[in-house]
């Protein structure tokens, strides 16, 4: 759920951050301060607002996402987009008119000037989804109150571990969090090892 939820994050934050960061428009200053305030979104007004939308008052029962492995994407989607977008735009806010008055100089159109800003931030992007990766699996207070924390369904290792420390099984808890922790190590080291083999492709 955590992979699922980090990637649409980056997909709908990566394209939203370059541009935050790279137009000049006069919105542009209350659209930052906007973003950076939905950065701070406490988890459980977050589970509050998607449990109030999803349950059967709320004007998206119809889709019969409370309780479901699905609204608990959405609930991490909301939390976590704000914070790559966040990360993306103050990268390429720093570097954007650098490259934007050397494309120009070059005579290269917007979109290519766009490209450009892309391939600058390939490491900011990687950054910014290992964060926001790292905060999906930490997550626990949205998806509790979406998913219900039902066993065999919508129960994840943070919520497990929630529950057994209140049980007062704690060397279980420990045990579960250690694994928690070795994958994201896992997927740490692999999405380094990528970029290290892009970066050696991109300099021969």
């Amino acid at each position: 759920m955590g992979l699922t939820s980090s990637v649409i994050s980056l997909l709908i934050g990566t394209p939203l951050g370059i541009l935050l960061g790279s137009c000049e428009s006069r919105g542009r200053s209350a659209l930052v301060v906007m973003n950076r305030t939905l950065m701070g979104l406490p988890p459980v007004v977050c589970g509050l607002i998607c449990y109030m939308l999803f349950s059967g008052v709320g004007p998206l029962r119809h889709l019969r996402l409370l309780y479901t492995v699905r609204g608990m994407v959405i609930a991490q989607v909301i939390l976590i987009t704000p914070l790559i977008i966040g990360n993306i735009e103050a990268y390429v806010s720093s570097i954007a008119s650098a490259i934007r008055e050397t494309a120009v100089g070059m005579g290269l159109n917007p979109l290519r000037i766009i490209l450009l800003i892309i391939n600058e931030s390939q490491y900011q992007i990687l950054s910014a989804y290992l964060f926001g990766l790292g905060r999906a699996f930490a997550e626990v207070g949205a998806i509790s109150m979406v998913g219900g924390a039902i066993a065999y369904k919508t129960n994840v290792m943070t919520t497990a571990i929630m529950n057994y420390s209140n049980m007062g099984n704690f060397s279980l808890a420990l045990a579960l969090g250690i694994i928690l922790l070795m994958i994201s190590l896992v997927l740490n080291v692999f999405a380094t090892l990528i970029f290290r083999q892009l970066n050696s492709h991109g300099t021969k």
